[in-house]
């Protein structure tokens, strides 16, 4: 086995062993599908990487680290840019990747247009389901550098209380001995919502893949045209997503958990989380992370200050 890269560690940020070694896929898989914002179909090939790679996209021939000193402010979506290319809605596949154990991978992007600048990864039914079942298809294998060495997984542990807000939104992490996650909504618009909490320990590939990796992204049924005014959500449908009037409640049932929306958010986080992986180690912090109306820009904010505190 061999020694791995140092990390960048912070005051609030220290890295230790998992006591397991990096993994990456089994062999190719590849989806296709059109995006929610974009209405654009995409090719997305996963490929095996080498140990210590890490997960990055590629396009248009250029290489784009999945880490959020990449990440972009979207709305409603988590983006990757880096010299002026950029990958939207990145967050269900990261999130599948990373609570999979997919540490290294090559993410092949291709859209159908050869003179676009940015790509979209395809929404599918609206959850991470498309990618855990990939995932699965393939199957895992330990990830090894060139001269043929494994890897020890490592992963971020939070020393402190760190937190990221925004008026009464908030998204913090408390230290923990493993993952625990605890996530709030509130919408009083759409009453058959209102206000949810979800809770997940321990979370592990199991409970992510029956529990979190199901639930689909939502939407509030009068926000819908302002959003399509706004250029967005051009590939959205009742298939993509369920969606929530503020008079007639879900048009179009069932849900597949009660508490779906906020087990969603948890989806999405884990996502976002996950780009503060370094090196083909694990993203998502080691820490009980709590979050109240939170969205893409916090989770984000809150990787932020975690690596570079």
């Amino acid at each position: 086995m061999s020694v791995s890269i140092p990390l960048k560690s912070s005051k609030l940020v220290s890295w230790k062993p998992t006591g397991r070694l990096q993994q990456t896929l089994a062999g190719c898989v590849e989806r296709n599908g059109v995006g929610l914002h974009s209405g654009k179909l995409s090719s997305v090939r996963l490929w095996p990487e080498l140990a210590s790679r890490g997960r990055y996209f590629e396009f248009r021939c250029r290489s784009i680290p999945a880490a959020v000193e990449f990440a972009q402010v979207s709305p409603l979506c988590t983006s990757l840019s880096k010299d002026g290319f950029r990958i939207r809605t990145v967050e269900h596949l990261l999130s599948a990747l990373e609570a999979s154990g997919v540490d290294n991978c090559r993410i092949e992007i291709e859209g159908f247009d050869d003179k676009e600048i940015d790509a979209e990864i395809p929404i599918f039914d609206g959850s991470a389901r498309t990618w855990v079942e990939a995932v699965e298809e393939v199957g895992l294998a330990v990830a090894t550098d060139l001269d043929g060495n494994s890897v020890e997984k490592m992963a971020p542990h939070v020393n402190e209380p760190v937190c990221a807000w925004r008026n009464d939104s908030f998204v913090a992490a408390f230290p923990s001995p493993a993952v625990q996650i605890t996530y709030g909504i509130d919408y009083p618009q759409a009453p058959v919502i209102g206000r949810q909490w979800f809770s997940i320990y321990p979370l592990d590939n199991l409970v992510y893949s029956t529990e979190i990796a199901l639930s689909r992204t939502f939407c509030i049924y009068e926000e819908i045209e302002p959003m399509r005014n706004a250029g967005l959500i051009k590939g959205g449908s009742l298939e993509n997503a369920i969606v929530c009037s503020a008079s007639k409640g879900w048009l179009n049932p069932p849900l597949h958990f009660r508490e779906e929306p906020c087990r969603h958010k948890i989806l999405d986080l884990i996502g976002d989380l996950s780009m503060v992986a370094q090196s083909g180690n694990q993203g998502l912090p080691v820490a009980h992370i709590v979050a109240y109306k939170g969205g893409h820009a916090l989770h984000a904010d809150l990787a932020r200050r975690l690596i570079m505190s």
